[in-house]
């Protein structure tokens, strides 16, 4: 018996999240023979915890929304140095979602249309390293978890999306795959890694009781009215907003709840910044001895 089972394909994706697969479909729509490799089971990647919704700048919820203010935002948002935007700070509601599960209707419609197409995946699956004919990837080299048989996969190109680096944290929402293999398999390769201090961090999940510890809290809590106090019961978020938001944050409690029950004449509340400027402040009130019993601070509700 072979020491190793060998496959061939044209495109081989490593990661079955949501970019994974819709590479994979967009491989196969163009005739080529495509793989998926997943660490976990089919439909389960972190795209899944993706429960908030997508942007998308369709101007229907509010008329005065379109592309070039999405633009702004985006690059307003990364401080003028990235290409890519939360929905934290969007100056208009524009946020496409499935109730609180837009991440697995995306896992559900993109791997069924995979599938379709007639999609080769490969469950369960952990790859060690990836292979080199020359200077070029020519494949990749792993083992699946069930049995522990070595596979080898040869390919033309070789698309790595398996995800970032949050169990690397000791408190992270991010699933148990988010080990950082693809950076480590890339590097190993000789690629050249860059900007690896642009990590996102969600501002909002749970800490405590350890039973629900990275159980992520969706933005969409602080998009409906939720708030964020300090152990001191202080709306913290109002005392640090950004000269670029100035203009667009509400300057009371009050205009922000207006902004959240949709009167278009109020601006957003400070929670609704962006997440790195959110995080940062949480983490000052942390580090300040005002949060919470158990290192955070409190996300709470607005009654009426």
């Amino acid at each position: 018996m072979a020491e190793y089972i060998t496959h061939e394909h044209d495109v081989l994706i490593i990661g079955a999240g949501g970019a994974g697969l819709r590479a994979a479909v967009e491989a196969s729509a163009a005739g080529v023979t495509a793989a998926v490799i997943s660490k976990s089971l089919l439909g389960k990647a972190h795209t899944v915890m993706a429960e908030g919704g997508v942007a998308a700048a369709m101007g229907n919820v509010d008329d005065r929304d379109n592309w070039r203010v999405h633009f702004s935002d985006t690059m307003r948002g990364g401080q003028y140095l990235n290409m890519q935007r939360d929905f934290g700070g969007h100056r208009y509601a524009r946020l496409a979602h499935v109730g609180d599960r837009t991440g697995l209707e995306m896992i559900r419609t993109l791997q069924d249309h995979g599938i379709h197409l007639g999609l080769d995946v490969f469950m369960e699956h952990t790859v060690v390293t990836l292979l080199k004919d020359g200077e070029r990837i020519a494949g990749a080299f792993g083992y699946d978890r069930e049995r522990g048989r070595f596979h080898l996969f040869r390919a033309k190109a070789v698309v790595l999306a398996t995800g970032g680096i949050g169990r690397a944290y000791k408190i992270t929402s991010n699933s148990w795959e988010y080990t950082g293999d693809g950076h480590a398999l890339a590097y190993d390769a000789g690629a050249a890694l860059m900007d690896m201090e642009f990590v996102q961090f969600h501002p909002t999940g749970m800490i405590w009781p350890p039973s629900v510890r990275g159980i992520l809290v969706t933005e969409g809590v602080r998009g409906e009215g939720g708030v964020l106090r300090n152990k001191d019961g202080e709306r913290f978020m109002f005392k640090d907003i950004p000269p670029l938001y100035v203009n667009q944050t509400a300057s009371s409690e009050e205009e922000g709840w207006r902004y959240t029950q949709g009167d278009k004449n109020a601006r957003r509340p400070p929670e609704l910044l962006t997440r790195d400027h959110v995080a940062r402040c949480i983490m000052r009130e942390v580090k300040a001895g005002r949060g919470s019993p158990h290192g955070g601070v409190f996300s709470l509700p607005t009654l009426t």
